[in-house]
């Protein structure tokens, strides 16, 4: 430095004393610097003390030299002290170059720089607070320094602006927010660390509003939440816990839409469980508010249900939000017109990433939440067609967890109880994966879907669509439903025959299926759209199946589950006694279709005490090819007769006479059968059959009286056995055409 240059006011001998490179001869400058102030102070000559402070500034602080430096940061340090009281109106020149030498690459004179500044500071006291945040950010720097003197100085200048903050009410935090929005997202864990402190701070103090202004680093709290160091995730969890008791006790003075979308973004493992338990409050909290990003909301919720026990604690909080988030959709979602339900109310995206999220979250949240809290909470509109789309997206991915897709069935069923009339248009879509879905390992899934299933084809919200019609003649056939009414199929949900009709095509091309849940799920459906609707549709189905082996397939499993199981108990007693016009038509529609199965028909034939027909059925017998498939299905026939579905049968066996014909049919497939053990079953039942002579009364008549069953009117049954033999026609023929193929496997159509 030049020591000819005129530095007056200050002597020669003061600046000799400032460019030395002894401590003790640059603080000796200092205290006569601090004489010379004060003697200013006392002139009222601020003139002269703004030319000390600029020559102090430009000529030593920010001098080439680092004793030059040195002396100008103790000199500007004693201008301050001997300002006192006065120094808040030379601040700024005070201030700024000492945090331009925050960034010198001498350790040292960092040092110096941060005990300079707490050194003004401590002086001026609540007159810093305008210039808060070029301290903050100062110090955020020197929080992070690699020289521990220096970072021991900053916690010392840190401690001292936060007692100033803390005993003040002048805080400026509307000028305040954009900063700590910026610095938040450091990722320098001392830099964090005095972040984190700051807020805590700030959040203590009463005159202070934090909350209001979350929205604008909730995120950035979320990441510190996912720091490596235990510690700071300790003091992270500890402010964020002090926030969520402020909103508990102040909810109506929470911003929760511009918080929703920022929560459901922080998937980490660490940080996952505080923001699953924070949706959980905002939910229960704000109720409809959040309704716009329901499907932000799940997309962030749905996985987490398929946890284990290491993540238990998540798991329950992700199921309660869930659950919380179902009990807000209502009746009322259903309600809105075509123009509401069409656009999202929802403008922010579910899933935010890197820099798209901070800028979004700035520039529309503050919008969002003006526009909800305007209106009424009630009015908010449900964002269906998100929804729709995450719970489509985690039906397609195979690896979503079997907890979590019983949750997005239970999303849809709930939706369509609630909200029919607007998810009947995303059916089309939805309906493909809902019957792949069928195929699933885990029974409690298929179950969930096919209550799913079972609404969308009953709903009255779906009369309207006619679209799952297959053409017009099916469209007019009858169908009795629950209720004992005849009514026209068109007047029906539209659904539920394009789900038949599905169902037996899933069936048919995926064998396994039918082998492994068939029963499981036509029982089921049995349950859920009554037994007759069931039956009836899918023998109206199979009437026109090409696959004709399928159709005896399918047909023998109708059967099996009609006669055994107990969901099915009073379609059986229905069809026992054929007395109304309506059983005589369910009884003809099933018998076309069990024609595809011979001992099927013959069955039903027994379970509707059609004996002759019976009888009739296996004369007919010799002319089918008798394979060993169809002596075993005769076995399984012999089989259940022993059952207790067919105790009425073997009891009608002591009326003889009334019932020449079962005892001729018995005999008829005894006669079937080789000298196996289902022979010797029925031979030995049809050895206890009684004489006629010895059971006979005197009441009884001599004669025997025909089939009960001729005499009904509602059934013609010559017809019946011309369309057994065509059927059988049919299926003789694909028989042959398939031996002709095996034997000439070369041969070209």
């Amino acid at each position: 430095m030049n020591t000819e240059k005129d530095f007056s006011p200050l002597t020669p001998s003061i600046v000799r004393a400032l460019n030395d490179k002894l401590y003790e001869k640059r603080k000796v400058a200092a205290l006569e610097i601090e004489k010379l102030v004060r003697e200013f102070v006392a002139q009222n000559n601020s003139a002269q003390i703004r030319h000390v402070i600029q020559i102090l500034a430009t000529e030593f602080a920010l001098s080439q030299h680092p004793h030059s430096r040195k002396g100008g940061l103790i000199g500007l340090a004693a201008c301050s002290i001997a300002l006192g009281k006065d120094s808040g109106s030379y601040l700024k020149e005070l201030i700024d170059p000492v945090l331009t030498c925050f960034n010198d690459s001498d350790s040292r004179l960092r040092y110096y720089a941060c005990e300079a500044l707490y050194n003004i500071v401590k002086v001026a006291r609540g007159a810093v607070l305008p210039h808060f945040n070029v301290l903050f950010d100062g110090l955020s720097k020197l929080a992070a320094d690699p020289d521990p003197n220096v970072k021991s100085g900053s916690e010392l200048l840190d401690r001292l602006l936060k007692d100033i903050v803390t005993e003040s009410n002048k805080f400026d935090l509307v000028a305040f927010v954009p900063l700590l929005r910026e610095r938040i997202y450091s990722n320098n864990q001392y830099a964090r660390q005095f972040i984190i402190s700051w807020i805590h701070v700030l959040e203590s103090v009463p005159d202070i509003n934090l909350l209001d202004y979350l929205p604008e680093f909730l995120d950035g709290l979320f990441q510190i939440l996912g720091d490596s160091s235990k510690e700071i995730r300790r003091m992270c969890e500890v402010v964020l816990g002090e926030f969520l008791k402020e909103i508990k006790k102040n909810p109506s003075s929470v911003k929760f839409a511009e918080m929703a979308n920022i929560l459901v973004i922080h998937s980490n493992d660490l940080i996952q469980l505080t923001s699953m338990t924070w949706m959980r409050e905002f939910i229960q909290l704000a109720g409809r508010v959040v309704l716009p990003y329901s499907s932000g909301i799940l997309t962030a919720v749905l996985p987490c249900l398929s946890y284990d026990d290491r993540k238990k604690s998540t798991k329950e909080a992700a199921s309660a939000c869930n659950h919380s988030l179902m009990k807000l959709v209502t009746p009322e979602d259903d309600e809105d017109d075509e123009e509401s339900q069409t656009k999202s109310t929802n403008p922010l995206p579910s899933v935010f990433t890197g820099p798209v999220r901070v800028a979004c979250k700035a520039s529309i949240g503050s919008l969002i939440y003006s526009v909800l809290c305007s209106s009424d909470r009630s009015a908010v509109t449900l964002d269906l067609d998100g929804i729709v789309q995450v719970l489509d997206r985690h039906l397609h991915d195979s690896s979503t967890g079997m907890m979590t897709r019983i949750a997005v069935l239970k999303w849809l069923y709930h939706l369509y109880i609630k909200t029919p009339r607007k998810m009947f248009k995303h059916t089309d879509s939805l309906f493909p994966m809902l019957l792949k879905t069928l195929s699933d390992e885990s029974d409690e899934v298929i179950l969930k879907d096919l209550e799913v299933l079972a609404e969308i084809a009953s709903s009255p919200a779906g009369q309207t669509d006619t679209s799952g019609l297959c053409d017009s003649s099916d469209s007019k056939t009858e169908l009795h439903i629950p209720g004992g009414k005849i009514i026209n199929r068109m007047l029906m949900n539209s659904y539920f025959y394009k789900f038949m009709i599905n169902l037996l095509k899933r069936f048919s091309l995926e064998r396994k299926l039918l082998e492994m849940r068939g029963a499981f799920i036509i029982r089921q459906l049995c349950l859920l759209l009554h037994a007759e609707n069931v039956f009836h549709s899918m023998a109206d189905i199979l009437l026109k199946e090409e696959d004709l082996k399928f159709a005896s397939t399918m047909v023998q499993t109708l059967n099996t589950i009609l006669l055994t199981s107990a969901e099915l108990f009073q379609l059986r007693n229905q069809l026992k006694d054929l007395r109304t016009q309506e059983s005589c038509a369910l009884f003809c529609c099933l018998y076309r279709s069990w024609c595809h199965n011979p001992v099927a028909t013959v069955s039903l034939c027994f379970l509707t005490q059609n004996y002759q027909h019976a009888y009739d059925l296996i004369q007919k017998f010799g002319d089918l090819e008798v394979t060993v498939d169809f002596l075993m299905e005769v076995d399984k026939l012999v089989q259940l007769i022993e059952s207790p579905i067919f105790t009425y049968l073997r009891l009608q066996l002591l009326d003889v006479e009334h019932n020449p014909y079962l005892i001729k049919a018995l005999y008829g497939l005894l006669m079937l059968l080789p000298q196996s053990q289902a022979f010797q079953l029925l031979s030995h039942r049809l050895s206890c059959v009684p004489n006629p002579e010895l059971m006979r009364t005197v009441e009884d008549p001599k004669a025997p009286v025909k089939d009960k069953r001729l005499a009904q009117p509602h059934i013609d049954y010559s017809e019946l056995l011309q369309h057994f033999d065509r059927v059988q026609s049919k299926h003789l023929e694909v028989r042959h055409q398939r031996a002709g193929r095996s034997e000439h496997p070369d041969r070209k159509l």
